[in-house]
């Protein structure tokens, strides 16, 4: 069964919000984003789930997009989507997440934003592989995709391997065996005092 990950559903949400905040930026300034940009300044809150924000933060992206946004409003818009994407994910049930899937689809066709529109669509045709992330228990291919990773990273680093048992070797003490090791007991149990 394919199941579409959860963290990379959420890595599309934000990046459709980038994709707006870079096209608004652009638009509205005719070059990338620069330090006194205001959404610029807010790129990283953003990205931010909208319950790791103090009281501080909220007041800053308020800010920048009450500066920066359009007047219709398309980044906010699209950052509301993006975290209402995310919380499909918490829904109890695949009765639920199929429920509030269809109102999330529904709300970014009403939006009209390209991005938007773009990212529906993508999630609307991997909809069997999304809802299936309930029947299997939330499972994911994340501890694949780390292994995956450290197995590139020992073979990046170790320059490539002419013998294929040094190899596997190297692989199995990075990849998370726990090995059987007893400590040495020290010489001494404590440092000598000096006399007087």
């Amino acid at each position: 069964m394919r199941v579409l990950d959860a963290f990379h559903v959420v890595r599309l949400g934000f990046a459709a919000v980038d994709d707006v905040r870079r096209r608004i930026q652009h638009e509205q300034t005719g070059h990338r984003g620069r330090r006194d940009d205001p959404l610029y300044g807010i790129r990283r809150l953003l990205r931010r789930r909208h319950d790791h924000h103090s009281d501080k933060s909220w007041a800053r992206l308020l800010a920048g997009l009450d500066t920066g946004d359009t007047a219709d409003e398309q980044l906010a818009r699209t950052w509301v989507a993006a975290q209402d994407l995310r919380l499909i994910h918490h829904a109890g049930d695949r009765a639920r997440a199929a429920a509030a899937l269809y109102r999330w689809l529904a709300y970014c066709a009403d939006a009209d934003i390209p991005e938007l529109t773009r990212l529906a669509r993508t999630i609307d045709s991997w909809r069997v592989e999304f809802l299936a992330y309930f029947d299997t228990g939330g499972i994911s291919n994340g501890p694949t995709e780390a292994v995956n990773l450290l197995i590139k990273k020992i073979k990046r680093v170790g320059h490539g391997f002419r013998n294929f048992n040094n190899y596997r070797l190297r692989l199995l003490l990075h990849c998370g065996v726990d090995w059987d090791t007893i400590h040495a007991t020290p010489l001494r149990g404590r440092l000598p005092r000096s006399v007087a």
